[in-house]
């Protein structure tokens, strides 16, 4: 860190200070991501937040699994029969305007419930007081990938991590500060352009390529100005905005540039003037980003995904199977129009709802003398929908041949241990395949049992040929059985994918190998999901190949690490499809 740069700063003041710029400003800042366990650092932060907005504003709760009616709005059932007529009921989007909607569990919400609320804070945006729509989005996932949807998240300002901090005592500004704040807002001078330029070049250098993220930059400084009693931002303005909105969007770490050599010769008074504006201009930039540095963890590098992981882990499916709708049992999905067969469920609300603005109508059709309260039609029929997650099953198969087999399978074992830790909340089982010499052994069948995989991975024997095409042929036997019986199948190869031993235990290399080929474009025509992990010292053309072939995602991992194979192994679970 450079002399007389920021300190690291206290993460739970800064919660406490986003709170405030949320209260200043929700139209502008739109709300926040909540990272982190139901405790009292979370139920703190929360509490300070509800204190800091309008003593009348709503604050409402909504499920994750809400449906489009109760969120949006929609016919009144209950007043609509009574009236006769069709009666609207405001959504919740509608009932939490002036005030806050707090999304528990928002890593389970869907797209499209995240995609409306998303559009509900654009659509308020500037107009005022009254139709201000603060959303506070709780992740409550266990795993880095569980989050909420990319569409909702966007359009929050801030993300707070709570499992990073300790809540204490902390002064937060009454009430009316934060009123008089408000007004002072709406009276704040013009920002220069040369800040405005200062922000988007820290976030450019901090890999933040949204430009929503720079406007929200811009908003929090000018809120925090105005909590201050100003009406022009500051240093610390930008410093606290930078740290709050790109420090957790951050994607690279910013690299020193030399300063740009002075010019030869001068060139008169207009050229000085600009070059004095620019080194002003830079001298702020890298005070933001030296700010955003202060806020970033020690391992910033280290949580850096490869590209193919992050675009894989955000399907957020926790280590599930894949999704599959169902008639009776799961997550509800809200109703549908349908024809009523064997097995399907009426939803008895929604046919009512669908029936109620036609009544009038039907009653004067009605033959004389019919006495029925509500004229029900097929057409009105809506049946439950729901989506059930799938178990899955992760199938290792090891390369236990050669002299390095007692790596490979050590660390074999260790992921497999990490990945049956979870196995209770993600729902996963784990099964290890080992080959060598000439068969491919089941050592463990699938399990969710911790216990029974030590002691059935107590004593590995490694050493001998490459069976590997009769190792494809068995997990793809055992992937097959298990998407029988309903579960998600993912096959994860560690081997070298230099096979020596053909399916009838001749040897012989380039016959093995064309086995393997014919076994892996088996594997693929299955349609079942694969990893290919390289453990070879360098990668060779040919395992990339067969990895082709098997169209499974690649990864290099000479050292074979047990940690990192439950990493790759996450990253790759099938998602919903």
């Amino acid at each position: 860190m450079k002399p007389g740069s920021p300190a690291p700063v206290d993460p739970w003041t800064d919660a406490l200070s986003a709170a405030g710029l949320l209260a200043v400003d929700p139209d502008g800042l739109g709300g926040a991501i909540v990272r982190g366990a139901p405790g009292p650092c979370r139920d703190a932060w929360l509490e300070a937040l509800c204190a800091m907005l309008p003593s009348a504003a709503p604050v409402r709760r909504a499920p994750a699994h809400i449906d489009d009616e109760r969120l949006m709005g929609g016919l009144d059932l209950g007043a609509t029969l009574a009236a006769g007529r069709p009666v609207e009921s405001r959504g919740l989007l509608n009932d939490c305007r002036g005030g806050a909607m707090i999304l528990a569990m928002a890593e389970r919400c869907s797209p499209s419930v995240g995609a409306r609320i998303a559009a509900a804070i654009e659509s308020d945006q500037g107009a005022g007081d009254q139709g201000r729509l603060l959303v506070i989005a709780l992740e409550e996932g266990i795993e880095p990938e569980e989050r909420a949807p990319d569409v909702l998240g966007e359009r929050l300002a801030f993300y707070l991590d709570f499992d990073a901090m300790r809540s204490r005592p902390g002064a937060i500004p009454a009430r009316e500060a934060v009123s008089v704040a408000r007004e002072l807002l709406r009276g704040m001078k013009a920002t220069p352009d040369g800040v405005i330029e200062s922000i988007c070049a820290a976030a450019a250098a901090l890999g933040v390529g949204s430009p929503r993220a720079a406007l929200f930059t811009l908003r929090a400084a000018r809120a925090a100005a105005a909590l201050s009693g100003r009406v022009e931002i500051m240093q610390v303005d930008l410093e606290l905005a930078a740290r709050l909105v790109l420090a957790p969007r951050a994607s690279v770490a910013p690299e020193e540039q030399p300063p740009d050599p002075a010019p030869s010769e001068p060139e008169g008074d207009d050229h000085e003037g600009k070059e004095t504006e620019q080194a002003a201009t830079d001298a702020v930039t890298d005070r933001i980003v030296e700010a955003v540095q202060s806020a970033l963890p020690a391992d910033f590098l280290t949580r850096l995904r490869p590209d193919r992981a992050e675009r894989r882990s955000m399907a957020r499916t926790g280590g599930a199977g894949a999704s599959a709708r169902s008639a009776r049992r799961g997550r509800p999905l809200g109703a549908r129009p349908g024809t009523l067969r064997t097995g399907d469920r009426l939803d008895m609300v929604a046919t009512l709802r669908a029936a109620a603005p036609w009544q009038p109508l039907r009653k004067r059709e009605a033959p004389e003398g019919g006495r029925a309260l509500v004229l029900v039609r097929r057409s009105d029929f809506r049946l439950r929908r729901f989506v059930q997650r799938l178990e899955s099953t992760t199938i290792f198969v090891v390369d236990a041949s050669g002299s390095t087999a007692a790596q490979r399978l050590a660390e074999a074992k260790g992921a497999v241990e990490i990945l049956l830790a979870e196995a209770y909340v993600t729902r996963s089982r784990v099964a290890l395949i080992a080959f060598r010499d000439k068969a491919a052994d089941l050592l463990l069948p699938p399990t969710r049992s911790l216990s029974r995989a030590k002691r059935s991975l107590a004593d590995l024997p490694g050493g001998g040929t490459t069976p590997l095409a009769t190792a494809i042929d068995t997990a793809l036997l055992l992937a097959q059985a298990e998407r029988a019986k309903g579960r998600t199948p993912l096959v994860v190869l560690l081997t070298d994918g230099r096979g020596n031993v053909a399916r009838d235990g001749e040897p012989g290399r380039a016959r093995a190998e064309q086995e393997a080929r014919d076994a892996a474009r088996n594997l693929r025509a299955s349609g079942l999901s694969s990893v290919f992990i390289d453990t070879s010292p360098r990668s060779r053309p040919g395992a990339e190949e067969l990895a082709a072939e098997m169209d499974a995602a690649y990864a290099q991992l000479p050292f074979v690490n047990s940690g990192a194979v439950a990493g790759v192994v996450r990253a790759n679970i099938p998602s919903r499809r």
